[in-house]
This record gives C-alpha cells, sequence and structure tokens, in this order.
C-alpha cells in the first residue's frame, strides 16, 4: 500500500520519518483494483511490491493467496507484521520482508505481483524496479500495475514528478516488455472518488494495466 519505494541513499530515512507518527499513514483498507483482479484468479503466491503497511498483503493472505510483502520502511513492516498477528495469519500464509526493491531479489516465482501507485517525491527508477520484478512472474501469472494517471490534489509532493504519471498506454510502452512473452489482459484508465488529509474531495484517474505471463 506504500505509495513510492526509492532507490537512493535517502530513501529508508525518507521512508521512516513517513511512517514515524503514532498512527497508521493507510486506511488498511485493500486497494479496491487489487481486489478485483484478484478475486478473478485462482489464489496462488503473491508478491506485494511497496506494500507500506500491509493492507493489500493481508487481504489476499485472509483470500487464500501465499504472500510476501516488501517495503523499505521496517516501521511499516513493523505494522504490516501486527496486522497479521491481529488477523491469525502465520508466516506460512504472509511474511513481510524490509528491503529496498531496486536491490530485492527472490528465487521464488509468483502467479501474482502487484504494484499499486509505486511513486515517490523523491528519485525513483520505477521502470527499473518493474522490469526487474517482472523477472520473477511464474509461467501463466500475472503482473498488475496500479497508478496516478494524474497527481491527487493535495499531493503537492507529486506535482513536480507529473512527468512521471503517465496515461496506462504510455507506462506499458515504457516498461518494454516483450509481447511474445506478455499478454495485455487490461490496459485502460480508471475513476474513483477520494478524500484528501485535508478532507478535500477529487475524482482521481488511476491507470491500471495487467499483464499475464505467456
Amino acid at each position: 500500500m506504500s505509495d513510492a519505494q526509492h532507490a537512493g541513499p535517502d530513501a529508508a530515512t525518507y521512508w521512516e520519518e513517513r511512517y514515524a507518527g503514532a498512527g497508521p499513514v493507510w486506511s488498511g483498507r485493500v486497494n479496491a483494483v487489487l481486489a478485483d483482479v484478484a478475486a478473478t484468479l485462482p489464489a496462488g503466491t503473491a508478491l506485494d511490491l511497496g506494500c507500506g503497511e500491509g493492507g493489500d498483503a493481508v487481504w489476499l493472505a485472509e483470500h487464500g493467496w501465499t504472500v510476501t510483502g516488501v517495503d523499505i520502511s521496517s516501521t511499516a513492516i513493523a505494522r504490516g507484521e501486527a496486522a497479521a498477528r491481529d488477523r491469525g495469519l502465520g508466516g506460512d500464509r504472509l511474511r513481510f520482508v524490509t528491503a529496498d526493491l531496486s536491490t530485492f531479489d527472490t528465487d521464488a516465482r509468483f502467479s501474482l505481483i502487484s504494484a499499486c501507485f509505486l511513486h515517490s517525491p523523491t528519485m525513483l527508477d520505477r521502470v527499473a524496479v518493474l522490469r526487474r520484478a517482472a523477472g520473477f512472474v511464474d509461467s501463466g501469472g500475472h503482473l498488475l500495475l496500479v497508478s496516478h494517471a494524474a497527481p491527487p490534489p493535495w499531493a503537492t509532493q507529486l506535482h513536480e514528478h507529473r512527468a512521471e504519471l503517465l496515461p496506462p498506454d504510455e507506462d506499458l510502452a515504457r516498461l518494454a516488455l516483450d509481447p511474445a512473452l506478455w499478454e495485455t489482459l487490461i490496459c485502460e484508465v480508471r475513476q474513483r472518488a477520494a478524500v484528501g488529509p485535508d478532507g478535500t474531495t477529487a475524482t482521481l484517474d488511476d491507470g491500471v494495466i495487467l499483464l499475464r505471463r505467456r
């Protein structure tokens, strides 16, 4: 559920400060697109990139998936682990890893990899992170990307990175994944109503990409 990961020397510090408050940063509710997509797939193994406090990972685990959640913030990971314990989810069903996504590696292969709102107000080689993660998708598995197609009006730290917030067709083109290996199932903009931290309401454009490894 984290809205970003950053490959660079200030990444861990930035995100630890973001999560350092007394309360949770996120609602704990599953991303609606992830829930819709996962409900159409047979439960298997899942990797949640930038999992934040674990809302998506916990939901997947409760719906039959065996899940690994990865985030750069140890505080966010600790909150995810606490949420898993509160729901009675053991390590055989859900585990969390503190790691920088730019260097994260695994021998495991997953039937679903999700990256929801993997944006950063600091430097982020998002394309490199996602191309690397695509290599962890098992044959017949899926890669789900949910992104801001435009910055939320209250997310002022993202406005300077507007050029990185692309429509899904342009986002997909930048990934440059081999079409002989990947089938595009969804590439579209979905709108949703949202409320900002200050109570501001807005209709947001989310880019949704779902790919299947052939």
